[in-house]
């Protein structure tokens, strides 16, 4: 975004500054001062200089590029199936983790704190509008020879006498820069901008939180049926190796069946070390997801459960219910408008600042009379201005027009980045239905095969060989069955993610 042009309106506030100022420079008290300082700051109320800010101008997509004609269903963002997308998956177990999680994750709590911060931030920017007003008290006291024109170091003077007397003071006093140029309007329209940027970010942070959980808790389950997956066909394998070894000494099969045997058992067993990691790794990762220490939810989550069923229908909004329930594009577009804000901060320090100060103090030679002592009062008014700094304040609004222009590409590219993942998980969800339809009926068929492969091998028909590989095709598509249920259910989450759901379920509580 270019430097932003001087507007009419701006010459406008200088020309009534500079004559309501004027009449200030004619004799006058100081009564007649502050009047015409007040009037001056009344006058120029209505000014703030730099940019009005005006929502940005998005594209919006019509419908969704990948929405499958069947299995979707359009609903307003506030539907209990979208805003409580968790509960679509009927798991009580996730319920509770969800709400553990809510209640003791450390990053939404810090992200709360950042509110909590923002809004004080807010307070002292309107704190600014305010005058400051001061009190003082304080003692002194002088000494003096009392021979008027006689040092008193010199040592050939007779001394006559001294006196000294104490002086008590009290007094009050005041400062207040009136806002001409809008400069302070513009830093509290920043600040107020950046408040509700911290509140998008905290229901964005509720969003992950949600999302994360349920996808912990989907990891979690997955390891737990691949695991039982790999034991059951490892207990088969074994079956088949004892089968081996029988018909080996029976002299009905030779050592090699035995060895085939024993290398497929082996290596059906080698995979569940690995699988018992992931469980841990993902019962960890639950466990620090809802601020507790690691393996605290392992007794919990140790009874095995099936994967959370994907609803066969999803809930979906149109795009630009995702432009307006997505919290990270309303971060990134309050976070524009303080970027917009802090141009108006900068334009204004080029132009002039008024300020009225005052005081009144009274003093006494007794601390118990001072409020009924001598009284004098101060009423000021100083206009200073900026002549020569170098360049460095229109250098300063060339700044901000510039993390102006970055604001503004960063809000679009936030919203892209929505769009594609809404498109994305769309894609996911639909294409992994296909897989996970086609692995099943791949499964069905493995085991038949397997279960037949066994029973010819009994009966001399096929050698070992064809056991061992109807196994090892049983264990693979099995396994892939199980990850794809997971990914099914996975992607599910994905998508509820990217359309913005879950947060204003706990929006109040936040």
């Amino acid at each position: 975004m270019p430097v932003l042009e001087r507007e009419p309106r701006i010459h406008a506030c200088e020309s009534r500054a500079v004559s309501a100022f004027a009449s200030t420079t004619r004799p006058a008290g100081a009564a007649r001062t502050a009047f015409l300082a007040v009037a001056l700051g009344a006058l120029l109320g209505a000014c703030a200089v730099g940019p009005d800010y005006r929502p940005p101008q998005t594209p919006t997509l019509d419908e969704w590029r990948s929405l499958p004609s069947a299995g979707v269903r359009i609903e307003s963002p506030d539907a209990p199936s979208l805003a409580a997308w968790w509960t679509t998956l009927d798991d009580p177990m996730l319920n509770e983790l969800i709400e553990r999680a809510l209640a003791g994750n450390k990053t939404v709590a810090q992200v709360r704190a950042r509110v909590v911060e923002a809004r004080a931030r807010r307070g002292v920017s309107a704190a600014g509008f305010y005058p400051t007003i001061g009190a003082s008290a304080g003692a002194s006291r002088s000494e003096s020879d009392g021979r008027l024109g006689v040092p008193l170091n010199d040592p050939d003077a007779p001394v006559s006498g001294s006196s000294g007397d104490a002086v008590y003071a009290a007094g009050f006093d005041s400062l207040w820069e009136l806002d001409l140029f809008g400069g302070k309007r513009r830093a509290f329209e920043a600040a107020d901008a950046q408040l509700q940027a911290s509140e998008a970010d905290l229901r964005d942070a509720l969003i992950t939180l949600l999302g994360d959980v349920a996808l912990g808790y989907t990891d979690v389950r997955t390891a737990q049926t691949r695991l039982a997956y790999a034991q059951r066909n490892l207990e088969t394998q074994r079956q088949s190796l004892e089968i081996a070894r029988w018909r080996a000494e029976a002299g009905l099969a030779s050592v090699l069946d035995v060895e085939q045997a024993s290398a497929s058992y082996d290596q059906t067993r080698a995979q569940i070390p690995a699988l018992e990691s992931s469980l841990a790794q993902a019962m960890n990762r639950l466990a620090v997801l809802t601020g507790e220490p690691p393996g605290t939810l392992t007794e919990l989550l140790a009874k095995p459960r099936a994967i959370p069923t994907a609803p066969l229908e999803i809930v979906a909004g149109v795009p630009a219910d995702v432009l307006r329930r997505r919290p990270d594009i309303r971060a990134a577009e309050r976070r524009l408008a303080a970027q917009t804000a802090q141009v108006g901060v900068a334009t204004a320090a080029l132009y002039p600042s008024l300020s009225l100060s005052g005081a009144i103090t009274l003093q006494s030679l007794s601390a118990s009379d001072v409020l009924d002592g001598v009284r004098s009062e101060r009423l000021a008014a100083s206009l200073t201005m900026p002549l020569f700094r170098g360049g460095a304040l229109r250098r300063n609004v060339d700044v901000q027009n510039a993390l102006l222009e970055q604001a503004l590409k960063s809000y679009e590219a936030v919203v892209l980045a929505a769009y594609e993942e809404v498109d994305n998980a769309l894609v996911a969800w639909v294409n992994e239905q296909h897989r996970h339809a086609a692995l099943l009926e791949a499964a069905a068929s493995a085991r038949r095969a397997a279960e037949l492969a066994l029973v010819q091998y009994n009966s001399g028909l096929v050698d070992f060989q064809t056991v061992v590989t109807s196994d090892r095709q049983l264990i693979t598509v099995e396994d892939s069955l199980a990850v794809s249920q997971g990914e099914l259910v996975a992607n599910l989450i994905r998508l509820y993610k990217a359309l913005g759901g879950g947060w204003s379920v706990y929006e109040e509580s936040a």
